[in-house]
């Protein structure tokens, strides 16, 4: 039987110009969808896994364009419910050599940051399913959408599901106070956690003492600590963390490690010089 995987989140309209060109450049953007959680979900329809993806979208062509977007993935959209009136956009433009990717939001009053406690019927969306995935992104569009993430993450525990977080900070939608405060409560129902030095510092609190990635200088045990620090403090029993070296908008270095607490345990992959496609995805 192949796994059931849900992930909840915001999928958004992205609009880009073309190739490398800068925002307005030229009068032409092309429309795709894109978002965290539905990216995860796309990834897992195409390793042959049963993925659900859960939101709330409007009723309308661009919330319908959307699901069919999904849809063409072979991801799974009947748990998606609608209502609101709008869908979070965003404008990407795609970096080159030393000129980063810019992305630009518009998604304040979004449908899904405006998701009603009680719309979803996470208990039985969860029956069956072998992980609940989800990211820091979704319950930083309000108190609402944090609600929610909450009840997902109670319901999958109920379920005997294991939760899956990458952390995902985002300063555009809160400070650090405001995730750590959101975020350190919901980590108890947590087994794996995936993070990058930034992430552990603004979402956990959680320094890599000497981690300088921009520079070059990688000490793998210091994440290794922090990692062991993070499920030592918030109960998760795998914590990842993702080491990227930017050389340029498009050339990386991209390694990771993995804390296993229940074998205590710590892994490191090789690095990986890595030419980007598209390193905002959708």
């Amino acid at each position: 039987m192949t796994a059931r995987v849900v992930t909840f989140g915001e999928i958004m309209l992205r609009l880009s110009p073309p190739g490398f060109e800068r925002l307005f450049q030229s009068p032409l953007l092309s429309a795709t969808f894109g978002g965290g959680e539905a990216n995860v979900a796309v990834s897992l329809a195409q390793f042959g896994l049963d993925s659900v993806y859960v939101t709330r979208l409007p009723s309308h062509a661009i919330g319908d364009a959307a699901v069919r977007a999904l849809r063409a993935e072979g991801v799974r959209t009947d748990r998606i419910v609608r209502g609101g009136s709008r869908l979070g956009i965003y404008f990407a433009e795609t970096g080159a050599s030393q000129r980063a990717s810019t992305v630009i939001y518009d998604r304040a009053h979004s449908a899904i940051s405006e998701i009603e406690p009680d719309a979803i019927a996470w208990d039985e969306i969860m029956r069956g399913a072998a992980w609940f995935h989800v990211t820091g992104i979704t319950p930083a569009l309000g108190a609402n959408a944090a609600a929610a993430t909450k009840a997902a993450i109670e319901a999958a525990r109920r379920a005997g599901a294991r939760v899956s977080v990458d952390l995902n900070y985002r300063k555009k939608l809160w400070t650090e106070a405001q995730a750590q405060q959101t975020m350190k409560p919901l980590m108890r129902g947590v087994n794996a956690v995936v993070a990058n030095e930034e992430d552990l510092q603004s979402v956990l609190g959680v320094e890599v003492h000497g981690a300088n990635v921009t520079g070059g200088s990688l000490d793998r045990s210091a994440y290794r600590d922090a990692a062991m620090r993070v499920s030592r403090d918030f109960g998760p029993q795998l914590v990842a963390v993702t080491l990227r070296e930017s050389v340029s908008a498009s050339d990386n270095g991209w390694s990771g490690v993995l804390w296993d607490a229940a074998s205590s345990t710590f892994h490191e992959s090789q690095r990986y010089d890595v030419r980007l496609v598209d390193r905002i995805g959708g």
